[in-house]
């Protein structure tokens, strides 16, 4: 169902001038033609004028939004569209998504001139008008077209929602699953500062944070304060570039796993509530947000707090073939959804599995009670069932309106937040959408605000609708795996992707340069390069 770029065949004075003109406009790739697909129109490929007054000159090396044609990362290739080339655009209620922009500007205001005259302009624009919303969203910003590593324009969208479980502040029967807040052993090291190469390292603790000795060896781990930290067990790769670790006697070893969790308990963690069913909770852990409902009519909201550092692995439930039904990639520590035109439609209540942002979950053979420091277990301590090694903690969240807060920091918005993969669109961002709404396939095409992430949104083109909360929002979300399309809206003068000049061209289908940046615009603690 691909739709594959034309391969362009360059004489070698045509491919040296190209090559002249790319390196000079500081790109990182030659532009693909544009290709179609399910809510796909023709992109062109013209770079849109810079508005005066917003845009600040290329640097060497660097992709400029609004000058440059095409750049990429290693993750994703940028290539530049007329705002007339999106599909949809001129039909969609900009006035929708214009609180969510909003919101996200609170934010953005701090991560440079750009966005912060930006920002100071839209508080100008006339919030109910969508024609004025559109002009300027035209005049302030530069569209690209996102396709992956293999320029490919399509990928997959899905959706999420805030589930609501039944839950206790006591423990007692069936309220036995405890809902952990972020656990106060919990150690953090800086991949980019560990060494190479997978031995033991002598380390120190300082406050919450892991330092490596340089100078040191196993020989000196006898000394006050030295811990053993062995680099073959971690886990680097992670977005924030934070390894999550803890102490056992004199080592430093990688967090708990949900396993260990389960069936040791979590002593230095705050149980926020007791919920009586496992997979009710992993659901919850996997949206990254929910509501835990008291018997008392009171409602505890819950935030995502962290993760154990352990990568996201579910169980993936089987076809009768013995395939998983849900097709994946593994990409490093990563797993991503690959596209799937088939109906799974007919499972997505079933008792057997569990549908949640596109993934189709086994649910476990045999679950029963787990650990909860100080307490008496209400039957044999077998664990949920549940193989991934990830965990999320939780924290209680302040706003008991609206929705929950996202990864962002920001409440989000049904129906214009969605959930991405911060590495090729940064949090915070506009991203136009298209693809087919749950159910009916009517064309869904709207702008959005990137304002969340999760440990199952993986891949260039990856986007995850936010539906809200109640009934029909958990319903559409849990059917919602659809093909589509995205167009990231850069601010003009925003520097972006950039990369070694050695990096600059790539031919279609050919390897990552090792040059080419991770994330296309790091931000601590969000998306690190190294």
């Amino acid at each position: 169902m691909y739709t594959q770029s034309p391969i362009f065949i360059f004489s070698a004075l045509r491919w040296a001038a190209v090559t002249a003109a790319v390196l000079a406009a500081g790109c990182a790739n030659t532009p693909p033609a544009a290709s179609s697909g399910a809510g796909s129109t023709t992109a062109s490929d013209t770079g849109t004028a810079t508005a005066a007054g917003t845009s600040r000159p290329a640097s060497t090396g660097a992709s400029v939004a609004g000058q440059a044609r095409t750049f990429s990362t290693q993750l994703a290739t940028y290539t530049s569209v007329s705002f007339d080339a999106v599909p949809g655009w001129a039909r969609d209620d900009f006035s929708d998504s214009w609180p969510a922009f909003l919101g996200s500007c609170k934010v953005l205001t701090g991560r440079g001139a750009e966005w912060k005259d930006v920002c100071a302009r839209a508080l100008r624009v006339d919030s109910k008008n969508s024609t004025a919303i559109r002009g300027f969203f035209e005049q302030e910003f530069s569209a690209y077209q996102i396709r992956d590593d293999d320029r490919k324009p399509d990928g997959v969208v899905t959706g999420y929602f805030e589930p609501e479980i039944a839950g206790s502040r006591q423990y007692a029967a069936p309220f036995i699953y405890p809902v952990y807040g972020q656990p106060e052993d919990m150690l953090f090291a800086d991949a980019r500062k560990l060494p190479a190469g997978s031995g033991t390292v002598a380390a120190r603790v300082e406050g919450r944070n892991v330092v490596v000795q340089t100078g040191l060896s196993t020989r000196d781990m006898g000394a006050p304060g030295l811990y053993a930290l062995d680099l073959s067990g971690i886990t680097r790769d992670t977005l924030d570039r934070k390894v999550r670790l803890r102490i056992e006697g004199k080592q430093l070893l990688p967090y708990y796993t949900r396993e260990e969790i389960e069936t040791k308990g979590a002593p230095n963690a705050k149980v926020l509530a007791f919920v009586s069913s496992a997979t009710a909770l992993y659901e919850m852990q996997i949206q990254g947000s929910g509501r835990i409902k008291l018997a008392n009519g009171d409602t505890i909201r819950v935030a995502y707090a962290e993760q154990n550092g352990q990568p996201f692995r579910p169980t993936l439930a089987q076809a009768a073939n013995g395939k998983p039904r849900t097709p994946v990639k593994v990409r490093g520590s990563s797993i991503e959804l690959e596209l799937d035109d088939g109906d799974e439609d007919d499972d997505v209540g079933g008792t057997n599995t569990i549908r949640t942002r596109g993934f189709t979950l086994a649910r476990p053979t045999a679950s029963g009670a787990v650990v909860v420091p100080g307490r008496r277990a209400a039957g044999p301590v077998i664990g949920s069932g549940i193989k991934d090694p990830s965990y999320v903690f939780f924290k209680e969240s302040t706003s008991p309106a609206g929705g929950p807060v996202g990864a962002f920091g920001v409440p989000l918005s049904a129906g214009r937040s969605i959930a991405v993969d911060p590495r090729s669109t940064p949090l915070g961002y506009p991203v136009f959408v298209s693809t087919r709404a749950p159910g009916t396939g009517a064309p869904m095409q709207r702008l959005t605000i990137a304002q969340d992430t999760g440990g199952a949104i993986r891949g260039a083109v990856r986007a995850d609708y936010f539906f809200g909360n109640g009934q029909q929002a958990a319903t559409n979300a849990r059917r919602m795996k659809e093909r589509g399309q995205l167009w990231i809206l850069l601010p003009r003068g925003l520097a972006v992707a950039s990369a070694a000049v050695s990096s600059a061209i790539r031919t279609r289908g050919g390897p990552v340069g090792a040059g080419l940046p991770q994330c296309l615009v790091p931000t601590e603690g969000v998306c690190v390069d190294d």
